[in-house]
């Protein structure tokens, strides 16, 4: 995908988050929806890996944006919410 896909793509998960709504993934005939709750945990993770057969060379990056909850669990509201993207 080009950069405007993925930003379609993370576009249409925060419109959802925004709204309240559930999250709807589909891909290769499967299919699942999930309901965040109004405060999931929340994790950017910025990347770097090596190969181990060459440590100092070129390697891979990566950027991971995750939501955690707990299955059935009530909203309890807690965490700083500190957190800067720029």
């Amino acid at each position: 995908m080009d950069r405007s896909e993925i930003a379609d793509y993370l576009r249409t998960v925060a419109d959802s988050l925004e709204s309240g709504g559930s999250i709807n993934l589909e891909a290769g005939g499967e299919s699942v929806t999930m309901s965040p709750p109004a405060r999931p945990t929340f994790e950017i993770k910025a990347e770097r890996e090596t190969s181990s057969s060459a440590p100092d060379g070129p390697g891979e990056l990566g950027l991971e944006f995750e939501l955690e909850w707990d299955e059935g669990a009530a909203d309890d509201g807690d965490g700083d919410g500190s957190l800067t993207i720029e």
